[in-house]
């Protein structure tokens, strides 16, 4: 199942900046991994934002929870889910 997550970051200021760069960190690590795996499919960045569209493939939407929730950065995220179908007039078979 193809979903489409926006994730807005909202880190608080006065947060340790040795934990924040702990976290990025981590982030970065899990989020590159997940890409490997092929169940991050795309990341992009929303210009001006400390955010990012991003499109996972997985087998459910509770896989998905189980993801997004096990993310380092999960605690200072706002997170929107959309589940995504295939349209009927997209020329790809690429899903």
């Amino acid at each position: 199942m193809l979903f489409h997550v926006r994730m807005r970051v909202n880190i608080p200021h006065d947060l340790d900046a040795d934990v924040v760069a702990k976290l990025k960190s981590a982030e970065r690590e899990r989020a590159q991994q997940l890409q490997r795996d092929g169940t991050w499919r795309h990341l992009w960045r929303i210009v001006g934002q400390y955010a990012n569209i991003s499109v996972f493939d997985v087998a459910s939407a509770d896989q998905l929870h189980e993801i997004l929730a096990g993310l380092p950065l999960f605690p200072y995220l706002d997170i929107a889910v959309t589940p995504l179908t295939r349209h009927p007039s997209a020329i790809s078979d690429e899903t």
